[in-house]
């Protein structure tokens, strides 16, 4: 009899994606939404060419044409966002995705056979409606399908799909009418049944998937109305500097690639590009967008989220000037990747920074917030910037000596989004920036010097770390218990101190009576506890297959000695890295708590915790850059919780994790 594929003891990473696709409920569904989603973008092409075909040769009214069916995309999210989301919420999911999915297929299906400009600003509405449904009652069933901790991982799939199958999609659009460029408009009613069939496949595919049923118990959370959600949201918005920038910076980077999407048909045919042109532009800002949300934060990992989000604003207006002024197809193409790549980066890590920036009690209403200035973004300028280019139109500038200058409408709207786009990246750059004094391109050239690490195999590495008066001791007691009932050998140690040298080492740096010393003399001494404690006490543990918790770890030393005592985090990392030869824990549980109510615990203080609150300040934030920089190996909790519930959240995030204990 086969083995049965059991996703709770599979020993795979939790962000493992593969580990997520041998799901079998969960791939099917997949494949499903990678269907419908490559039929969204199908159709966006096939739609947009077709409006322009309906429109005639005038250069208005084409952009006209063209911006009308971009508006109305995205204006029924903007009405009906929430009452989609309570029906998805009350119906049968798996039968709504299915219905879903053949009613879009039957409305694209007669686009074509009624063939009028009309007809198809009134069935792309109808079909937004339906795919407004479609998507919460996909995003609703993905928890029930996957074990609780893939689901980052599971989410992180979705994202990387729905954005990276433009990419196919433009090459299919692109194959198709120049296969058929000999059947004039025909080829594109082609790739609008392509579209069709996409959608029906995708049905059938949910069919399969039995495991998604009804929205579990009878009651159901009241959703709030479009302008309801914006007011709640923007006093908190607009009274946080931090956040403000990253609102306006993530509507930024969302706008610039709107903008070449909403002037990419105009703009490749005043290239003489025509209809594949403009699948190989809508490819390449869609795939470079992709593969900024996939790799950029790993990348660049020596950037810390503020800079890399600025960074990929700037680069956003960057690629869109090269747009605007480049006047050759295969260069554009080049250039449109990596504006898409830019444009991504600042997406990803700014949700991230949102996620930790953001308190806890107001972060639902500020996300649901960036969620409408985002559409509201995405609605204006697919709106007006076809507008903006059929306003300016074609012009000629008659030059000296019988020269002329020619310069189109979709090229200088551009341009103008790129100064834009750029002067919003610096502003985010002046206000973000979290390590002024320190070059850019230090923090670059460190992104392409870093190891990805070695992380054991046998046993299990756990670090605690935290701010001062955090609850490490408590929590790591707790844990050892725990662990010892499901029947794991467990070892507690700690840094400074966990050896003779150790304890010595902890002596000089912690004992008030040391007084000042040189910072980079302090930080050699943490990392040479380091270097005995992973040889003698972490690494034989570990090879026995034991579960090992370190209270601190290097963590600490890049926080405390990088940040703290602000030298220099290249030439920290790579000392400690270099004494614990680079080995690093499977997880890091960090619990963060302010400094002032940390300290506050405790009356007496030692040489670290006597430190100022600004110290302390700069240590707590590294800590959660550190995390943010890499989810995956990172649990991060609220310190202020009652010890039994974060004792609780921890044992729930280590279970599947955890070795297997030996009969």
């Amino acid at each position: 009899m086969p083995e049965v594929y059991d996703p709770l003891t599979d020993p795979a990473p939790a962000h493992d994606l593969r580990a997520v696709l041998r799901i079998r409920a969960f791939r099917r569904l997949w494949i499903a939404f990678g269907l419908s989603s490559l039929g969204d973008w199908i159709g966006l092409l096939a739609l947009t060419a077709m409006a322009k075909a309906f429109a005639g040769d005038d250069y208005q009214a084409a952009n006209f044409a063209i911006g009308g069916v971009l508006f109305l995309r995205v204006l029924p999210a903007l009405v009906m966002g929430p009452v989609a989301g309570w029906v998805a919420d009350r119906l049968d999911r798996r039968w709504t995705m299915i219905l879903g999915d053949l009613i879009r297929a039957a409305f694209f299906v007669t686009i074509p056979i009624v063939g009028t400009l009309t007809w198809l600003l009134v069935a792309t509405v109808l079909i937004e409606i339906v795919s407004l449904v479609w998507g919460p009652a996909k995003d609703a069933s993905v928890p029930n399908l996957i074990p609780r901790h893939r689901l980052e991982a599971a989410n992180q799939l979705s994202l990387i799909t729905t954005y990276g199958s433009a990419l196919p999609a433009a090459a299919l659009f692109t194959a198709i009418t120049l296969v058929t460029r000999w059947a004039g408009d025909f080829s594109i009613d082609l790739a609008v049944y392509l579209n069709a069939a996409t959608f029906v496949v995708s049905g059938l595919a949910i069919v399969s998937v039995a495991e998604i049923g009804r929205t579990p118990g009878h009651e159901h959370e009241e959703h709030p109305t479009l302008w309801r959600t914006m007011v709640e949201g923007w006093s908190y918005v607009t009274g946080t500097p931090v956040v403000r920038g990253l609102v306006v910076g993530i509507s930024g980077a969302f706008a610039a690639g709107a903008v070449v999407i909403g002037l990419g048909r105009t703009y490749v045919e005043d290239l003489d590009a025509g209809d594949p042109g403009y699948g190989l532009l809508f490819g390449a800002v869609f795939g470079g967008l992709a593969l900024g949300m996939g790799f950029a934060p790993r990348l660049f990992s020596g950037l810390s989220r503020r800079r890399l989000f600025a960074a990929g604003l700037v680069g956003s207006g960057i690629g869109l000037a090269g747009l605007a002024l480049i006047q050759q197809l295969e260069i554009a193409t080049m250039i449109a990747v990596v504006l898409g790549f830019c444009a991504g980066a600042s997406w990803v890590s700014g949700y991230t920074l949102l996620g930790l920036e953001v308190p806890d009690n107001v972060r639902g209403r500020t996300f649901a917030f960036v969620q409408s200035a985002v559409r509201t973004v995405l609605a204006v300028t697919l709106a007006v910037a076809p507008f903006v280019a059929g306003a300016i139109g074609r012009n000629t500038v008659n030059l000296p000596g019988d020269r002329s200058v020619t310069y189109n409408g979709a090229s200088m709207t551009m341009l103008i989004a790129a100064v834009l786009a750029s002067v919003i990246g610096l502003v985010a750059w002046r206000q973000m920036d979290d390590r002024p004094g320190v070059p850019f391109w230090r923090d670059l050239r460190r992104s392409f010097g870093k190891t990805p690490g070695v992380y054991p195999t046998t046993g299990l590495f756990i670090a605690l770390e935290g701010g001062e008066g955090a609850g490490k001791s408590t929590q790591a007691a707790l844990l050892v218990k725990w662990l010892e009932e499901q029947g794991q050998q467990v070892l507690l140690t700690r840094e400074p101190g966990a050896t003779d040298l150790g304890k010595t080492l902890r002596q000089i740096v912690l004992d008030p009576a040391t007084g000042d010393i040189s910072h980079r003399a302090e930080a050699l001494l943490y990392a040479a506890d380091k270097a005995e404690h992973v040889d003698s006490v972490i690494w034989p543990a570990l090879k026995t297959g034991a579960v090992v918790i370190t209270d601190r770890y290097v963590d600490s030393a890049l926080a405390y000695q990088g940040s703290g005592r602000d030298l220099d985090l290249t030439d920290v990392e790579r000392v400690n890295r270099w004494a614990t030869d680079d080995l690093r824990p499977n997880l890091t549980i960090l619990l963060d708590l302010p400094p002032k109510s940390g300290l506050g615990r405790f009356a007496e203080r030692d040489r670290i915790e006597a430190q100022s609150a600004d110290f302390h300040e700069r240590v707590r934030a590294a800590f959660l850059e550190l995390a943010a920089a890499e989810p995956q190996h990172y649990l991060v909790l609220d310190a202020t919780l009652d010890r039994e519930q974060l004792a609780a959240k921890i044992q729930e995030r280590l279970l599947p994790i955890l070795p297997k204990v030996k009969p």
